[in-house]
């Protein structure tokens, strides 16, 4: 028994010798920024992050409840962002959200781009198979989700009152530096990195071997599609191996020792730190999934008739992704504020309660969570921009509008384009009904008894109300309003 056990031993160190296809180069810069080998996760007091998630909503499942005891510093925590578009979207927001509170708490946080998965695609919740991306659209991709997630994650926290800090943990507090002193650090990694020089054959002995098909088979994700009338490709029947030697990668050659994700990925979660035990034949892996974004009824929350909320302003304005959170109806925004800001359970309590007292103002809470949400993806800027929009775009506002901040929402609202001579001196009546606004000028004329036909904000009382030159704004642009929703973006060209 001693000679089996020592010969296993012996098999292990060999495996973890530097290998050509399977180790980093000891030159890489990444092995300066992480330790050869995995932290152990200590069973001392609690630092108390997985308690601040669990507290928050933000725990569905863990691997070991081992997680919970480990001190500041102690985990290097992933959560992998496939390159299928330009940008994440509602749905990548839990794992970013998650990823930041592990930071602040003191620990790593690891964003993993799938250079290389994001050419096969996750079966994981997917009625069929991923459409093919070539190689230069997964290039541009993930350099842009790159990008985007630098921008989120490289945020300074706020003020210590404003976040809940974890327990054993100092309030982090904004240094003149522009960081935290228990801030813990981001990286942002590449899986392509490493898949790029394993051949099938190095794959398939180093780690095929130790996957058993039954186990592979029982995964919720696998049965599902195999029960479908398209069934599942062998591309994607590989992919928890995939995602599984992404994670045994990182625990050894980086000592990236837990992953996280949605309650989806529990399968590839666990088929990582099963690879890790029986390669390398340690313990020290863990697994974290927090529950899928869903609203009150079940349905995905992030998915509109105009397709997904995206988190990067290049697809999304601030504007609008704003306006996404402002329209939450009440059943769900409390919920959502725990789970997709970093203000204290206490001060969320506060606003819960006030949604109940009378003279409560409809949408207030639903404001503060849109601003915190916003401030979180798009920064203090791009609050500024949506908070400005936001104000100048409602009829009746006293801001003065101009034609950036016009321009600025066109892509988010209906617009349209008529020359110079088509508007001036013409009856406000006619363009409402030539731009589409309304469908007729008995329309019109019935909104304007009503008090709700605006220009540029501006209420019009009557209905031979002509187009003067002042009314277009730096004689660029019109804004027509039908009510608070329904708005026309006129270019004058």
């Amino acid at each position: 028994m001693a000679t089996a056990a020592m010969a296993a031993a012996a098999s292990s160190r060999a495996f973890l010798r530097p290998h050509r296809l399977l180790l980093l180069p000891h030159t890489h810069p990444l092995r300066r920024r992480f330790s050869a080998t995995a932290a152990p996760v200590s069973t001392a007091a609690s630092a108390g992050v997985v308690d601040v998630l669990r507290e928050r909503g933000l725990v569905e499942a863990t691997t070991s409840e081992a997680l919970a005891a480990a001190r500041p510093g102690e985990l290097k925590v992933y959560c992998g962002f496939d390159p299928t578009a330009e940008s994440l979207h509602l749905g990548n927001l839990l794992g970013l959200v998650a990823l930041s509170w592990f930071r602040r708490c003191g620990h790593t946080a690891v964003a993993l781009v799938g250079g290389a998965t994001g050419r096969v695609g996750d079966p994981s919740g997917k009625s069929a198979e991923r459409p093919e991306l070539d190689v230069a659209a997964v290039e541009a991709n993930s350099d842009a989700i790159k990008s985007l997630v630098a921008q989120i994650l490289g945020r300074v926290p706020e003020p210590a009152h404003h976040s809940q800090p974890c327990k054993n943990e100092q309030p982090l507090v904004n240094s003149a530096a522009g960081s935290s002193a228990k801030m813990g650090s981001f990286v942002i990694l590449d899986n392509y990195d490493w898949w790029k020089d394993i051949t099938l054959l190095d794959f398939l002995k180093e780690v095929g071997r130790f996957a058993r098909v039954g186990t592979m088979i029982a995964k919720e994700s696998v049965k599902k599609r195999l029960a479908s009338e398209d069934g599942m490709s062998y591309t994607e029947f590989t992919y928890q191996l995939l995602q599984g030697y992404d994670f045994l990668h990182m625990f050894k050659n980086m000592g990236v020792n837990v992953q996280i994700g949605g309650s989806d990925q529990w399968g590839n979660i666990t088929a990582g730190t099963e690879l890790i035990r029986k390669i390398l034949q340690v313990e020290g892996a863990h697994g974290l999934t927090f529950p899928l974004l869903l609203k009150s009824d079940g349905t995905k929350f992030g998915k509109t008739e105009d397709g997904a909320i995206w988190l990067s302003s290049k697809m999304l304005s601030p504007y609008k992704f704003y306006q996404y959170f402002f329209a939450v109806p009440d059943i769900d925004v409390v919920r959502f504020m725990k789970i997709l800001t970093f203000l204290s359970l206490d001060e969320i309590q506060e606003l819960e309660v006030s949604m109940k007292k009378p003279g409560y103002v409809p949408n207030t809470v639903q404001k503060r969570l849109a601003e915190e949400v916003t401030r979180f993806v798009h920064g203090e800027e791009g609050l500024v921009e949506a908070l400005k929009a936001t104000e100048a775009l409602r009829p009746g506002a006293q801001t003065q509008l101009d034609a950036q901040t016009i321009e600025g929402i066109a892509d988010d609202v209906p617009s349209c384009s008529l020359a110079y001579d088509q508007v001036l001196k013409s009856p406000l009546v006619d363009l409402a009904v030539s731009t589409g606004l309304l469908a007729s000028k008995s329309a019109v004329k019935r909104l304007i008894k009503q008090g709700g036909l605006y220009l540029n904000n501006i209420r019009i009382d009557s209905e031979d109300k002509l187009v003067e030159e002042g009314d277009i704004v730096d004689g660029k642009v019109l804004l027509l309003s039908a009510g608070k929703k329904n708005k026309m973006v006129v270019r004058i060209s």
